[in-house]
């Protein structure tokens, strides 16, 4: 995702010697410093840590109570290094490990995470966008509307277990706690100064913050030597924030920047130079392009509130006149697949052509179009159609409103940084917009709730039917995995007969690797394995 920034000139001093290796713009960089490219974060506090850029940061500065295997996304034990539900999956018990600790230098206890996950649901004072991923726990719903002080779900046991009951049955629940926004934070540093803790967050992970946040310049990170497991082989990471991809990738080609996002148009000759990953998500010298599989859908949001687009005819016409398998070949060079579900392929329960009007079909489009009320778009006024400006999404912006012009539907670009965007977003005063929803946790639930249930802050559809927010927490609540995702799998069939939004392509990278890293995977899940990654220039 994207947000605003302008290049600029940054000396990164890392523990000893000091090598500056000037490039173009006249930035500079230090051989024992990994450069990773990212537009503006929307935040890096967890409370409300959201969308890729901030979340690679979350994730290389906390740890949860579990993580996910970089390759296949499978659980892994973090700060607690065993749980165990009861029998129908309403409590749920978090052995945690001793030495965790905060990067204050104080050891990390179950009342941490009590704090932490209540500081995200007390959403009147936090303003937290993503308290659904509590939403199960017992007594969550009634802290959000500000009923209750407290969850009644999370009980510290004593410093090492952390005991959490919820309101109902939830097997996949121990997922959803390997979130990185759903880390620990210290009390102290939070209530001495939330603008300031916002701004440099005191974590628990492999690395620590160095310095504060730099707006539109940098977020930099180092080294954390008294972490609890194997210390991070890199001194120091740059999050380098640029205004745009462009500008990234020429700071890559010039030896400025270790990880960057390679432009619309480049990709086969960023192959040709740099040679493709064999698996499509580590990288390695002369296997450097990174073109794996995401976890993530690119759709068009559609305001179901608005005047007009509560009509779900007219829903249904926008979505069959998008030229999916052009966009897929044309924008992204055919790495991308066309999506016809909401839910991508590598989720369990993944149904090819589940929604049934993602599809391209101009001639139902346009009879649908007229059953809307509006014949060839006569009596349509012109519609607006916001995207995120400095990632490459205007070939894209134009190839979908050509193809609403082709069925007679006009529209207006409306773009915006990426920050600006998710509160337009999030306020309602959108028609359509560019979107993508980057896997939380690799279940379907993680694409159907937080998007289509009423209540979600993340629902920016303003999608609203009863029987689906009845269905989706039965779902939960149904213990044989099978049954579960049929369960699922339906409710996603349901919801794509409305046509709320309208799925366009499945993600993949589209990124490169400089040749001097080592162990570096970009994961499915959008995440990079920093602690990991070794420099080769470390070793000569």
């Amino acid at each position: 995702m994207s947000g605003r920034s302008r290049t600029a000139l940054v000396l990164l001093l890392v523990l000893g010697l000091v090598v500056l290796v000037a490039g173009a713009g006249g930035c500079a960089r230090d051989v024992d410093t990994f450069v990773f490219y990212i537009n503006e974060p929307y935040v890096i506090d967890p409370v409300n840590a959201q969308e890729e850029m901030g979340i690679n940061v979350v994730n290389a500065v906390f740890d949860g109570l579990l993580d996910f295997d970089p390759k296949t996304s499978e659980l892994i034990p973090a700060v607690a290094e065993s749980w165990e539900p009861n029998a129908d999956a309403t409590v749920w018990t978090f052995n945690l490990r001793e030495g965790a600790k905060f990067h204050n230098g104080r050891d990390v206890t179950a009342e941490d995470f009590k704090y932490a996950w209540e500081r995200i649901l007390n959403v009147p004072e936090s303003g937290s966008e993503i308290a659904y991923h509590l939403d199960p726990i017992l007594g969550a719903v009634e802290m959000q509307s500000g009923e209750a002080a407290e969850a009644e779900g999370i009980r510290v046991v004593d410093d090492l277990t952390l005991e959490v009951t919820l309101a109902y049955p939830f097997a996949d629940f121990e997922y959803v706690v390997a979130h990185p926004s759903l880390a620990p934070v210290p009390r102290e540093e939070v209530e001495a100064d939330p603008d300031a803790y916002a701004m440099m967050p005191v974590g628990n992970g492999p690395f620590m913050m160095s310095e504060p946040w730099a707006p539109g310049q940098y977020i930099r990170v180092e080294r954390f030597d008294d972490y609890w497991g194997e210390p991070a082989l890199l001194d120091a990471v740059e999050f380098k924030i640029f205004s745009d991809e462009e500008t990234a990738y020429l700071e890559f080609r010039a030896g400025n920047v270790d990880f960057t996002t390679i432009p619309s148009g480049q990709i086969q000759s960023a192959i040709d130079e740099y040679g493709e990953s064999s698996d499509g998500w580590e990288a390695a010298p002369g296997s450097q392009v990174l073109l794996g599989g995401e976890l993530s859908t690119l759709y068009v949001v559609m305001n179901n509130e608005d005047e007009h687009l509560s009509n779900a005819d007219l829903r249904r016409a926008i979505s069959l006149a998008i030229d999916r398998e052009t966009i897929a070949q044309t924008v992204y060079e055919g790495t991308r697949t066309p999506a016809t579900n909401i839910v991508p392929e590598g989720i369990i329960g993944w149904e090819d052509g589940a929604w049934e009007y993602s599809r391209y079909d101009v001639p139902e489009a346009e009879r649908l179009l007229a059953e809307a009320g509006y014949p060839g778009g006569e009596g349509l006024p012109t519609l607006q159609l916001a995207y995120n400006t400095g990632d490459g999404h205007e070939p894209l912006m134009q190839l979908i409103q050509q193809n609403l012009r082709d069925i007679g539907i006009e529209t207006e670009f409306d773009p915006m940084e990426f920050a600006q965007l998710l509160d337009v977003y999030y306020e309602g005063a959108h028609q359509l917009g560019r979107l993508g929803w980057v896997v939380d946790y690799p279940i379907m639930d993680n694409f159907l709730y937080p998007l289509f249930l009423s209540t979600s802050a993340d629902n920016l559809a303003f999608y609203d039917d009863p029987e689906v927010d009845e269905a989706l927490v039965a779902a939960r609540q149904i213990a044989e995995e099978d049954e579960r995702v049929r369960a699922y799998q339906e409710i996603a069939r349901t919801i794509g007969d409305d046509a709320p939004v309208v799925p366009v392509v499945m993600y993949r990278h589209r990124h490169v690797v400089s040749e001097r890293v080592r162990g570096f995977v970009y994961s499915p899940m959008i995440l990079a394995n920093l602690h990991e990654v070794w420099l080769a220039d470390d070793e000569e």
